[in-house]
């Protein structure tokens, strides 16, 4: 096991239930069976606040929790390239941009067996971000 993917999981700050949520989204991955809940506050088509909750293996937590750092106070706009991003890197664009330095810790070649655990929050949040 990764140690940074564990470090990553335990900065679980954000792993909680966000009361009065202006948006939320639910998904499974039928592959495993992880589950994401996604629960935000967006105001002004900025995301304030960010919880998550799931039964999910520890990668699917990781990129949950690096997701939730990387969206307080971001315009919906940049999560859905970043959504994007995240797809392309997995699609074969190993390169992922500079401006998303902090995914570099889940982001690598190695991790790409687990594409489908990982990408799972980036599926959930793009539900919300592309309303």
């Amino acid at each position: 096991m990764d140690l940074e993917i564990l470090k990553i999981v335990s900065d679980n700050n954000s792993n909680k239930y966000v009361k009065n949520h202006t948006h939320h989204s639910k998904l499974k991955n039928p592959l495993c069976g992880d589950e994401i809940k996604i629960n935000l506050i967006i105001k002004e088509d900025k995301i304030i606040n960010f919880g998550y909750e799931g039964k999910s293996c520890i990668y699917c937590q990781a990129s949950a929790s690096l997701l939730s750092q990387i969206s307080i106070n971001k315009k919906k706009s940049k999560i859905k390239e970043l959504c994007d991003d995240a797809k392309s890197f997995f699609d074969g664009n190993l390169k992922i941009m500079d401006k998303w330095k902090i995914m570099n810790k889940l982001f690598k070649k190695k991790n790409h067996p687990r594409k489908e655990c990982i990408l799972l929050p980036f599926k959930a949040i793009k539900k919300i971000v592309s309303l």
